[in-house]
């Protein structure tokens, strides 16, 4: 395994202001995101109350069935004294989802053990489960690739309510046919049937979305002592309930403070990440038939579509006696976490630095700083066939990247053509029509319109032989243009990153199931570089 780094020309302009503009980061973050941000923000947590205790104890009760590292108890010990965190999250995909998951642990792992180090005392590393997430359409699927392209494979199974992803069972039958199908679909290595073993292990040991997710990560990340909490996990909420009841009763503030955000932010010109509403109440109510979110009418929480209405003392019994059935939305759970959290650092995406950034004075609405954000590490593997197809088209991986595979595969094929062959067929059709121009001058208007109809036929012929030319020239030279599409199905699936698109375990099919760890031990750095990794 071998690691560079290029950069990228990122048409994301939030992250260009985020990496270079100092005036952005000043309107819409508490912290830059570089090493002196560090200390003062440690001196900020030291004068904050977390419940540690209670805290440690629910993450433990959380991780049992999933098995807790020796390092992953001392971390929990950590927490329960003076330990701070850096934490990142993602939604619980099948797999592990794509490979930006698996590239955000690594981060949040790295983060932690280097501010462990500068910092001298102890840094923990988190990774939150978006487990209250309903929208089971974005985690439902595997994508794979061969010669013709990228594949789609979406589980079958169907769910009619607005399920949380730790709340939706899966059949043990379904999933473990569909992983059987996506291992099919990478091809058989060395490494395929104990990987697929330990996949479908998970299958069975757990029911849930979230519970699938947990195990393999849990496995992948089991020596680093990572800790995993599920957002939707009931004794979590006991220790949230209080901060339910505080954005209940601030919630028309909390809705006017992220609204003018997001006016000024899209005034910026980065839009309206969220579309924020000022009767959005920000918050979801856990119903019979789903999640449902909840907005403000006439100082009540309401629901319409399904005919539910809280009144404010309504809304504060429930989150101080049945606090599992509320759950954050997009702008409340990063406030959330670092009420439940002494959170040093946030690892978050692109498009969670996005909205993070229209909440700076939703934070202070609750008497707390945003914590320094860092975005997480982007990385594409290239593995040995892809390197080789590299080599032999002449293309660099910022080529790849910035989608010029298709442009020099076009100029590739034009080269091939057999010009006299072209200039012949193209002389026969100026032939034929001249001629037929000629006949037509003789006849009368009846033969007209045969003559046009059965010229119309000689052209579709002639454009036949063309077309079965072109197969022919394809299927001559099929080895030479494997290799572009091998460049664009695995390094640009989709015209998108690599890591929003494949499993890992695609790769660790290829590499091995110690892909994950190789990885950690690779010298990364977090300065917003794309990193690549020949495999």
């Amino acid at each position: 395994m071998e690691i560079e780094t290029i950069v990228l020309g990122s048409g994301n302009k939030v992250m260009q202001a985020y990496n270079h503009d100092e005036q952005f980061i000043h309107n819409f973050f508490d912290y830059r995101n570089e090493s002196q941000s560090y200390p003062e923000r440690l001196k900020e947590l030291s004068g904050r109350l977390f419940l540690r205790e209670e805290l440690s104890s629910v993450i433990r009760s959380f991780m049992e069935p999933f098995g807790i590292s020796s390092k992953a108890s001392a971390h929990l010990e950590e927490l329960s004294e003076n330990g701070v965190v850096v934490i990142g999250g993602q939604q619980a995909g099948i797999m592990t989802g794509p490979l930006y998951s698996v590239h955000k642990a690594i981060t949040v792992i790295l983060l932690a053990e280097q501010k462990r180090e500068e910092l001298g005392v102890p840094v923990i590393p988190v990774f939150w489960v978006a487990g209250e997430d309903h929208d089971l359409n974005e985690i439902n699927h595997v994508y794979t690739e061969a010669f013709g392209g990228t594949t789609k494979h979406k589980y079958p199974e169907k769910f009619i309510l607005k399920l949380m992803a730790s709340d939706a069972t899966y059949s043990h039958k379904e999933m473990t046919v569909f992983i059987e199908g996506i291992f099919r679909q990478f091809g058989e290595t060395e490494y395929t049937r104990a990987l697929m073993e330990d996949v479908l292990t998970a299958v069975e040991m757990e029911k849930t979305f979230t519970g699938f997710f947990v195990r393999l990560m849990n496995g992948l990340f089991h020596e680093q002592g990572l800790l995993f909490i599920d957002s939707a996990y009931k004794p979590l909420r006991e220790i949230e309930k209080s901060h339910f009841a505080h954005f209940i009763s601030e919630s028309d503030e909390l809705a006017k403070l992220i609204v003018e955000k997001e006016k000024q932010f899209s005034e910026w010109g980065f839009g309206k990440p969220i579309e924020a509403e000022k009767e959005a109440a920000h918050l979801f109510y856990v119903h019979e038939t789903g999640r449902v979110l909840l907005s403000k009418k006439d100082g009540a929480f309401v629901n319409e579509s399904i005919g539910i209405r809280f009144t404010l003392d309504e809304m504060l019994r429930i989150a101080n006696e049945e606090p599992w059935l509320l759950s954050n939305n997009v702008a409340t759970r990063p406030i959330m976490q670092d009420l439940v959290f002494p959170v040093l650092a946030f690892v978050g995406g692109p498009g969670e630095i996005a909205y993070w950034a229209l909440l700076k004075e939703a934070f202070r609405l609750f008497g707390i700083q945003m914590p320094i954000i860092v975005p997480r590490v982007s990385m594409t593997l290239v593995s040995k066939r892809a390197k080789v197809a590299m080599e032999s088209t002449s293309l660099a991986l910022e080529d790849v990247l910035s989608g010029k595979v298709h442009e020099v595969r076009e100029r590739f094929i034009d080269s091939l053509q057999n010009e006299r062959f072209e200039n012949l067929l193209a002389e026969t059709e100026m032939l034929l029509k001249g001629k037929y121009e000629e006949l037509a001058e003789e006849s009368s208007a009846s033969m007209r319109q045969l003559l046009d109809k059965n010229l119309k036929f000689h052209e579709k012929q002639l454009g036949y032989i063309r077309k079965k030319a072109e197969e022919e020239l394809l299927i001559q030279h099929e080895t030479a243009l494997r290799k572009y599409s091998i460049l664009e199905n695995e390094l640009l699936p989709e015209g998108s990153l690599q890591e929003r698109i494949f499993t890992p375990y695609l790769f660790m099919n290829q590499y091995g199931p110690q892909l994950v760890q190789d990885l950690i031990r690779q010298p990364i750095k977090m300065d917003g570089t794309h990193k690549v990794v020949y495999l």
